[in-house]
């Protein structure tokens, strides 16, 4: 097992989106800020899973330090994710930040039963999403200690 970040290291995060737009919003906060962490994307809920998973093409990939997922994909719906994620004795460790243009009380409620260890509303404007994606980096790297990998 090897840790995941010193606060120095690099970390391997997993974002699942499907809407193109925030793909490229929080590839380009990554960039912008200089954020040297990994950043894999899948686009729906199966494909998720399949890299979770180390299935198909996701046969090499490496386990994520951190999940920002989306709640509204196709084929498998953010929820249910989350759900197979924190049933998983292998993925539950992996922390997830449900970041979502839902501002439902439902949503969030679910979420947290869920066990995700954040619920983020993406902001519309380009800079707020900025900020909102340093903020998350800034928590999950430098400020909390992440599970090693296993």
């Amino acid at each position: 097992m090897t840790a995941p970040a010193d606060g120095n290291s690099p970390i391997e995060v997993l974002l699942v989106e499907d809407d193109p737009g925030d793909v490229l919003m929080t590839q380009e906060a990554f960039e912008e800020h200089k954020l040297r962490n990994r950043l894999n994307v899948v686009s729906d809920g199966a494909e998720a899973l399949a890299y979770l998973r180390r299935e198909g093409q996701y046969a090499d990939a490496e386990l994520p330090d951190l999940i920002l997922l989306d709640l509204n994909l196709p084929r498998r719906d953010g929820r249910e994710v989350l759900e197979e994620i924190k049933r998983d004795e292998q993925l539950r460790r992996i922390p997830v930040v449900v970041l979502t243009t839902s501002q439902a009380d439902e949503d969030i409620l679910r979420s947290y039963q869920l066990h995700a260890n954040a619920y983020v509303t993406k902001p519309v404007d380009f800079e707020q999403f900025i900020s909102v994606v340093r903020q998350i980096d800034e928590f999950f790297v430098s400020v909390v200690k992440l599970p090693p990998r296993g």
